[in-house]
């Protein structure tokens, strides 16, 4: 075995772990993005399902890099399939799930890493989605380069 196919399978095994305890999975092709962390998908029999992305929280419109965490999340997955694993919805019937696309990768991680989106610690103790925040703040990554960005559920209170 390769190093390539190695890694792949490093990275499908703690994708398992993080999702061990779900026990929903959905595939299909997305066909709409609402912003950052919020899209539509269509599955292979014609059901269309609202996804939200897990504990991750993307600027409100209106906010300062809004615009730019939807175009990203278009440029990752619009039109392509992804794999979206869950195990609950949200109050608005949204499914909440992580998502994985491009060989691998998860759309969560990818918002943190590019300092698109906040690591929501009121749902999710992850301390690689922390780390990932971390980073982006310590390099000023997108939002972080910001002198004082407003958290999105702070902002929803105004």
């Amino acid at each position: 075995m390769n190093f390539r196919n190695l890694f792949f399978v490093f990275i499908c095994f703690l994708f398992c772990l993080r999702i061990a305890a779900q026990s929903n999975s959905i595939e299909g092709k997305v066909v709409a993005i609402t912003d950052g962390d919020t899209f539509k998908l269509i599955t292979k029999d014609s059901t269309l399902y609202r996804i939200r992305v897990a504990n991750i929280d993307c600027p409100e419109r209106k906010q300062p890099f809004s615009k730019r965490a939807k175009q990203f999340t278009s440029q990752a997955i619009f039109g392509d399939t992804v794999l979206v694993m869950y195990d609950k919805k949200d109050r608005y019937g949204r499914i909440i799930g992580f998502v994985k696309y491009d060989n691998g990768r998860d759309l969560s991680e990818e918002l943190l890493k590019n300092g698109l989106a906040w690591h929501f610690i009121k749902y999710s103790k992850d301390k690689t989605l922390q780390a990932l925040e971390d980073r982006a703040k310590i390099n000023k990554i997108g939002l972080w380069s910001e002198n004082n960005p407003i958290a999105p559920w702070d902002w929803r209170k105004n």
